[in-house]
């Protein structure tokens, strides 16, 4: 099973479980966890969520092999299951809470925006690197990470595409909390379980009302930017990022301009 899902104490935890393949989500993977929230949607007994993934490892990301044998055209329609799985935790009325140890890549660090409270582990380390694959952000990233950690900061990783540690993340305001690995898991789900305690309809009420203001930005952006991601990821550049990764060995993008 590559997503493990337990329900327990109002708590839906979602777990990836994949670490011969580092938690590289495949299309499979993606369409498991949007069916879960959907479920959560509508189980008065959920009171709160919880991702997770490994102490070694959050995610590396998409599974570039399923991903490849399914980038047609339509590769970013809202039938996708990337695609529903994003809108069903961009739109949860639940709260979600993310606990993110080892490396958090591409939609690894994507997700968590659209997550209500955010920990990390001190072995953190994040990368949202589209343009090195001759692409684009995704799922409103553009907009959020530029919202929490302003315009420069999110200019250095969006454009560059590096990877950042943990203690960047917090001051970036994408993480709340960043904890010893041994702590990480147990006080996420501490947290959670705070969450399921606390009067359900005020919970979502209130998570609501902090998100409304920014909510037509967000669906705004993620047009926008699928539009642009599904055009890109037909072309040239990407195609050159894609073959020199699997031949392992640098891209050249000095014939583009």
């Amino acid at each position: 099973m590559s997503i493990l899902t337990t329900k327990s104490d109002g708590i839906l935890t979602l777990e990836f479980d994949r670490l011969e393949r580092k938690n590289a989500i495949t299309g499979a993977m993606y369409q498991t966890l949007a069916d879960a929230l959907r479920d959560a949607e509508g189980d008065t007994t959920v009171r709160a969520i919880l991702i997770a993934g490994k102490p070694e490892i959050f995610t590396a990301g998409n599974d570039l092999d399923d991903f490849l044998n399914n980038a047609g055209a339509d590769a970013m329609t809202e039938q996708r299951p990337v695609f529903q799985f994003m809108t069903a935790l961009e739109s949860c009325t639940k709260p979600v809470v993310a606990a993110v140890s080892g490396a958090a890549v591409g939609i690894g660090t994507t997700l968590l925006m659209h997550c209500d409270l955010v920990y990390c582990a001190d072995n953190a380390k994040f990368s949202m690197p589209f343009t090195q694959l001759g692409l684009c952000p995704e799922f409103a990233s553009s907009l959020l990470v530029a919202q929490s950690a302003g315009y420069t900061r999110a200019a250095e990783k969006l454009l560059l595409g590096e990877a950042f540690l943990a203690q960047e993340a917090l001051d970036m305001g994408i993480v709340a909390r960043v904890l010893p690995a041994a702590e990480l898991l147990a006080f996420a789900q501490g947290q959670a379980a705070k969450l399921a305690k606390l009067p359900p309809a005020s919970i979502r009420t209130t998570k609501a009302l902090m998100k409304r203001a920014r909510s037509p930005q967000i669906r705004e952006a993620i047009a926008a930017e699928n539009e642009r991601f599904s055009a890109m990821l037909q072309g040239a550049e990407a195609k050159e990022a894609f073959t020199a990764f699997f031949e392992k060995r640098k891209p050249d993008f000095s014939k583009f301009d």
